[in-house]
């Protein structure tokens, strides 16, 4: 049985949660999130919070108890604080620049990487390396920022690339001359 699960996702006094069957729909300061879950879960709003229960005594439905809870707790924190996350560009000549939604990357490539940033997402440069990705929903957030990491991971050589600001790249040794 999941521990995390059992617990109430408090709701605050600006955000209002409504469960209709499997669909939850959270409203909030900065936006509006709405998630279908798998029916092995049961979604119920009380006094005390948002309480997710299995529908069965299964393992999927006990696996599933944790996983919903921790998705609906982080839609209440996303309309009301909202998710980012930074990256950093390391390069000699390596930059970003946003040009209306689509971001443009120059990484080394004979050619300009355009990449169109999703709806609900929001994407910022400061000093052409550093970029911020701003949004309501943590898996949306993840996801472009991976999305832009992967057009130039780094490199263990140099370290030259594109990583997300707290990662850690292993390093590695260069030739040397015997």
């Amino acid at each position: 049985m999941s521990r995390t699960g059992k617990l109430p996702v408090a709701v605050p006094e600006k955000v209002s949660v409504s469960v209709e069957a499997t669909t939850v729909t959270v409203d909030g300061p900065k936006g509006k999130l709405r998630k279908t879950f798998d029916p092995a879960v049961e979604i119920t709003v009380g006094d005390d919070g948002v309480l997710v229960k299995p529908a069965n005594s299964g393992r999927f439905a006990s696996a599933m108890q944790g996983t919903a809870r921790s998705i609906v707790s982080n839609m209440i924190r996303g309309v009301t604080e909202g998710f980012s996350k930074d990256i950093q560009i390391t390069g000699v000549g390596f930059r970003a620049a946003m040009k209306g939604t689509v971001l443009d990357l120059a990484v080394g490539y004979s050619h300009p990487i355009q990449y169109t940033v999703p709806e609900g997402v929001t994407v910022t440069v400061a000093e052409n390396t550093k970029l911020k990705v701003e949004g309501t929903d943590k898996q949306m957030v993840g996801a472009v920022a991976a999305d832009i990491k992967r057009f130039y991971p780094p490199e263990p050589y140099k370290g030259k690339g594109i990583r997300i600001v707290g990662e850690s790249v292993v390093r590695k040794e260069g030739k040397t001359v015997s």
